[in-house]
């Protein structure tokens, strides 16, 4: 293995991209020559990548903040980060193995998501932007943002690329939350739970877990991803009913008022003005959205399909109005859907800038492969009385119908009881769905969507079909 160190020739172009940027030598030349190789050895290469993570912090901090960047700053500041980056690429290739290890004890610590980005951070410093860091990144809106958190996706890319941590880190996002047990106390004390953005209730043999959003029509973000994590959970371990229903509640927009809607997805003014973490989209995939799909794991038990087992029940959709983006990805995770007949599904990636979650996955399996691409890349509109729209729902009902319908579906779902429906469900995900596929997906997912998520066009396509500047939050 190379040496790590800076030895080897300067490249005269990088020198010359700082300098008219108004970087001093004296600045940019100890950085350039920091530039490490991989030695094969951990402590030796994390002090010598940190050393230029450190030093190309410092010289990044001596350009003016983004918005107010020239040209030559601007890609100086793009070229200072893309070489940080690719110096992230290179660590994690060869340390990922041994990072997570100490990371976790030797795989015998549970981290989510969102602790474990940070607890890498202060495992080998720069490797991850700091919570300092990322606080004050959060005071902007998105386009003045330089996309620190694209370090994390690269993180968690290599972890869920590297089988058995990528398998672990699947298993602690998908262990049951500390304040669920409370939660579920409330709800069983009552037989209902109020969580502000997400509620709780039981509807005969089922309990009905409820998106409320109304001002943004039922739309996820950072406000409530966590409350629907919550409200899944305590819907899952209640023992008094054998399935669960996931709907939209009531919104009061004039058009709308009175009425339910599903879920439009996520929510793009909040995006468009910074207001949408990086994190979001794993508490949206591996959160709520993957307890629907596969269950609450157990601390002592895989939660693969082999080998492991889960607490899950079955899941039914009452869709009302549409399902936009987000919202038409809960469909591909549950057992049943069924949608009024004016409703819609759309998934708008195209129109967005971004991946939308899993539907790249699951989509395909529901419609074929040809409308799946027409849907995410050419925003087709699948309405959910079509033939192509009963490809994913399995039951339309008349609009002011709902409510009666539903409750002969659960009737009908649960009238000889539901012994079989978790096994058939595992039998299922394991022809469709295994743990490793999911975790290869997630390897693709965690980098690619935090360069989207980031990318000039996502803003440019806020403005041009959302019309985000005309927005308030």
């Amino acid at each position: 293995m190379q040496q790590s160190g800076g030895a080897q020739a300067l490249p005269a172009n990088e020198i010359a991209l700082l300098l008219q940027a108004g970087i001093a030598q004296r600045e940019a030349m100890p950085w350039l020559r920091s530039k490490p190789t991989v030695s094969g050895r951990f402590s030796r290469d994390v002090a010598a990548f940190s050393k230029f993570w450190r030093l190309g912090a410092a010289v990044r901090q001596k350009l003016p903040e983004k918005s107010k960047r020239n040209a030559a700053q601007a890609t100086a500041a793009a070229a200072i980060l893309r070489m940080e980056r690719q110096a992230r690429e290179d660590f994690l290739g060869a340390h990922i193995d041994t990072l997570y290890r100490k990371l976790t004890e030797d795989y015998h610590k549970f981290e989510r998501v969102e602790t474990l980005i940070y607890s890498a951070g202060k495992m080998v410093a720069g490797l991850v932007p700091t919570p300092a860091e990322i606080e004050r990144e959060d005071q902007l809106v998105q386009k003045d943002k330089d996309g620190l958190e694209i370090d994390q996706g690269i993180l968690l890319a290599h972890i869920f690329a590297h089988p058995p941590s990528g398998r672990h880190l699947c298993h602690a996002m998908q262990l049951q939350r500390p304040e669920t047990e409370e939660h579920l106390a409330r709800f069983l004390a009552t037989g209902a739970l109020d969580l502000g953005t997400a509620a709780v209730e039981r509807l005969g043999k089922a309990a009905v877990v409820e998106f409320r959003n109304p001002r943004y029509f039922n739309a996820l973000d950072m406000g409530n991803v966590d409350q629907l994590e919550i409200a899944v959970e305590v819907a899952i371990l209640d023992p008094h009913s054998q399935i669960v229903v996931l709907r939209g509640g009531k919104i009061g927009h004039p058009k709308w008022v009175g009425r339910r809607v599903f879920s439009s997805g996520i929510n793009l003014t909040h995006l468009y003005y910074g207001k949408i973490s990086y994190q979001f989209y794993f508490k949206h995939a591996m959160g709520f959205e993957n307890r629907i799909m596969r269950g609450i794991a157990r601390p002592d038990s895989p939660p693969d399909e082999i080998t492991g087992t889960t607490i899950e029940k079955a899941w039914i959709a009452s869709v009302d109005g549409f399902a936009i983006g987000g919202g038409c990805q809960h469909l591909l995770a549950v057992d049943y859907v069924l949608a009024a007949d004016d409703a819609y599904m759309t998934l708008p990636a195209r129109r967005e800038g971004i991946i939308p979650g899993m539907s790249n996955m699951r989509l395909p399996r529901f419609t074929g492969d040809r409308i799946a691409r027409q849907a995410i890349l050419n925003d087709r509109r699948l309405d959910c009385d079509s033939p192509e729209g009963r490809l994913i729902c399995d039951e339309i009902a008349p609009r002011d119908k709902m409510d009666e319908a539903l409750i002969n579906v659960i009737d009908r779902l649960t009238s000889s009881g539901v012994v079989s429906a978790v096994a058939n469900r595992r039998a299922f995900r394991i022809g469709q769905e295994p743990i490793d596929l999911f975790r290869q997906y997630l390897a693709v997912y965690a980098r690619e969507q935090a360069y989207c998520h980031f990318s000039p066009a996502l803003i440019a396509n806020l403005e041009r079909h959302w019309k985000a500047r005309e927005r308030k939050i």
